[in-house]
């Protein structure tokens, strides 16, 4: 068995979770630096929002699966 049979179901997207989270700050990271230069071609900034939007969608799903429902 690999470990990632051997995590639970919360286990693993909780590593998803971070994955994406990490992923998201260097895409920033890459979006603020190209935009620095002055010189970034707005057709690849353009694709990098969106991925970094994919992903913040992506992390809010996880939460909300990890997160217990709580009946008032």
């Amino acid at each position: 068995m690999t470990k990632a049979e051997e995590m639970k179901p919360e286990e693993v997207l909780r590593v998803e979770l971070e994955v994406f989270r990490r992923e998201h700050r260097d895409l920033d990271a890459a979006i603020t630096a190209l935009e620095e230069t002055g010189r970034a071609d707005q057709l690849q900034l353009r694709r990098l929002k969106k991925q970094k939007l994919a992903l913040k969608d992506k992390i809010a799903a996880i939460e909300d699966q990890l997160t217990p429902d709580i009946i008032a």
